[in-house]
């Protein structure tokens, strides 16, 4: 069916009408003509705005499992699944092909069962990016197991609330990690943290760094006994379409994490979709997502997607740095990488070292790059088109969220046009609007204003676990009717749409609507720059002023400091216009961010407004050592 594979502009125009026309038989014939089901649906979506409630192909039976494992078995048995690469690469990569994940993945989900676990019970996974992990998630999903990651980073204080709220009986994890040079002690974590869990009965361990650590008499198990003694036959649960498959945890920018509940059928059929056109994948090609397991990015777009599609998903165990910061590059030529998706972080850290250590490598591989997490700002666009992709392979600068379970704005690569950016044109399905303040939706092109989506998409989350008034509120209250992505937006005038930042990231100076990432893109500009975020602080005349938190690329920069502050803020009125100048300018060594390379702006927000009274729980912080030294320097 030509709708799956999306192969020129013209097309997708022809397809996108069709998906917003006709929602329900579009995306039915996607459904059925690409996947595996026990039972058909008696109808394929049911929504309500106002309630929330979502439902899609309710009454079908499936196994997300029979469509990422079995039914390859008789084609693709022989071919690479999961191609893992391990933190030292003198360890060697390990190929791991459709039918060994089938047996290993069976072997888990009998030891799950073994040990008390059924359909419907959650369990906590607290695991390094090692095949387990992949394998664990495959496990719970084989025997209807509600599968709850936690980034192997996190604190045990964080790792305890997401094991409480989900109520998990079981967490699995390893002895450890390798992280570039460095070990990390995760069975330590998690024995901290389960000093305050009193609903965990089992903990599965899996060796991995071969650590002396503490096993507690009749709770703690080592995994590989129990996995050699387990059978490799299973047949999969059947599960109704709209149980739940997974609970992600996401951090609200305020209070505690939202635990994000997404279902069965519909995330298997959009992360599919998306997977398969977003990165133009074709039979044969081998593709790598840099992002942990632990977030959304790699559920959809390690797990879920790509083997749906029976296609190569690249594991990556250590850091862009290690041993040294030419390792992605290495990865791409040893493995002949097809399509790369990483973080516009991590392609900033990449682009200070230079080009030195990108030319070493051979990356002709390469027909398709991806950036998520962030709108890539335009020096990171530009450095990764031409060095990695060599002008030759389009950028998709791909916008979704943990809650919208799969890409939702993106190029599509050799179809849509790029824009440095700009995430360009709504996904197949998607129903993108902007509305004014007032709750006015902005017609027509080169408008701003907040990001809204009009109609249910298949990977939409359903609910928040347990608390579905608190998914209403934030979700669908702020606009009658939609679902709100707290982003801002513009809409250019061929129609193509650029994230401005969350519009708690808007700040209002004299009157003026100022988004932060234009502005931090015009700083980012400066030779002398690294990294920058601005937020705003009261202002006696103007509202409003701007702080911006400056990192350089040397540290130990001997330049004069006023003259540079004077050069940024030229360089902001240049770009953007006098209006966006900054009253203050902190230079510092280093931005709070999260694991998945969000900077905090909350934090800094509250340093800039001298509030550091209630910062939250920064435990769970990349680099929580640095706010300290923000809050010494502040102006």
């Amino acid at each position: 069916m030509s709708n799956y594979h999306i192969k020129h502009l013209e097309e997708y125009y022809q397809v996108y009408r069709k998906s917003v026309r006709e929602p329900e038989h579009f995306w039915e014939e996607i459904a059925e003509e690409h996947f595996l089901w026990r039972k058909k649906w008696d109808k394929v979506l049911e929504w309500d705005f106002t309630k929330p409630e979502i439902k899609w192909f309710e009454g079908a039976k499936l196994n997300i499992t029979e469509n990422c494992i079995d039914r390859h078995l008789a084609t693709r048995g022989d071919k690479t699944a999961i191609l893992f690469e391990p933190n030292n690469p003198e360890e060697g990569a390990e190929h791991i092909t459709y039918r060994q994940l089938y047996h290993r993945v069976n072997k888990f989900a009998n030891v799950l069962k073994e040990q008390g676990v059924k359909k419907g019970d959650r369990v906590c996974i607290y695991v390094p990016m090692i095949p387990e992990l992949a394998i664990s998630i495959l496990a719970c999903a084989r025997i209807g197991a509600i599968h709850s990651v936690v980034f192997a980073g996190f604190s045990a204080t964080a790792l305890a609330t997401r094991i409480n709220d989900s109520d998990c009986k079981m967490v699995i994890t390893s002895d450890g990690s390798y992280r570039g040079a460095k070990t990390i002690d995760l069975k330590g974590i998690v024995d901290e943290a389960l000093e305050s869990c009193d609903n965990v009965e089992t903990v599965l361990v899996a060796k991995r760094i071969n650590s002396n650590i503490n096993m507690k008499e009749g709770r703690d198990k080592w995994l590989q006994p129990l996995l050699d003694k387990a059978s490799d036959q299973l047949k999969a649960e059947v599960m109704n379409a709209e149980d739940p498959l997974f609970i992600l945890y996401t951090s609200g920018s305020t209070g505690k994490p939202k635990g994000m509940v997404h279902t069965t059928a519909g995330y298997m059929v959009y992360t599919a979709y998306t997977f398969k056109n977003a990165f133009q994948y074709r039979e044969g090609d081998v593709y790598w997502c840099t992002a942990d397991i632990g977030w959304i990015t790699g559920h959809s777009y390690i797990v879920y997607g790509p083997l749906a599609n029976g296609a190569t998903t690249v594991m990556f165990e250590g850091v862009p740095s290690y041993p040294d910061f030419g390792r992605f590059w290495d990865i791409v030529e040893k493995h002949k990488i097809t399509q790369f998706y990483t973080a516009p972080t991590a392609i900033r850290a990449l682009a200070k070292q230079g080009v030195e250590l990108v030319e070493k490598y051979n990356l002709s591989s390469l027909k398709v790059l991806g950036s998520v997490g962030e709108p890539i700002n335009e020096e990171a666009w530009h450095w990764y088109n031409d060095n990695i992709g060599k002008g030759q392979s389009p950028i998709i600068d791909s916008w979704w969220q943990t809650e919208t379970g799969g890409i939702m704005i993106t190029p599509i690569p050799y179809v849509t046009p790029t824009k440095p950016t700009y995430a360009t044109l709504p996904f197949i399905g998607i129903q993108p609007c902007l509305m004014d303040e007032n709750g006015e939706e902005l017609k027509g092109n080169q408008v701003e204003g907040r990001l809204c989506i009009k109609y249910p998409w298949p990977s939409i989350a359903r609910t928040i676990w347990g608390n579905h008034q608190r998914y209403k509120e934030t979700y669908f209250s702020a606009f009658n009717n939609k679902y709100f992505t707290g982003d801002g937006a513009l809409r250019d005038e061929v129609g193509y749409y650029r994230i401005t930042g969350r519009v708690d990231d808007v700040i209002i100076v004299s009157g003026h609507n100022l988004g932060t990432a234009p502005i931090e893109d015009a700083i980012n500009e400066h030779p002398a720059v690294s990294e920058s975020a601005i937020v705003g602080f009261p202002h006696d005349v103007k509202g409003s002023a701007l702080y911006g938190y400056i990192t350089l690329k040397d540290v130990g920069e001997s330049r004069n400091h006023d003259n540079l502050r004077i050069e940024i803020n030229q360089l902001i009125s240049d770009r953007v216009g006098p209006i966006a100048k900054l009253d203050k300018i902190q230079f510092t060594n280093g931005l709070p961010k999260t694991r998945s390379g969000k900077i905090m702006r909350r934090i800094l927000r509250k340093i800039a407004e001298k509030d550091t009274s209630n910062l939250g729980d920064i435990s769970t912080l990349l680099n929580p050592e640095c706010v300290q030294e923000i809050i010494d320097n502040a102006l």
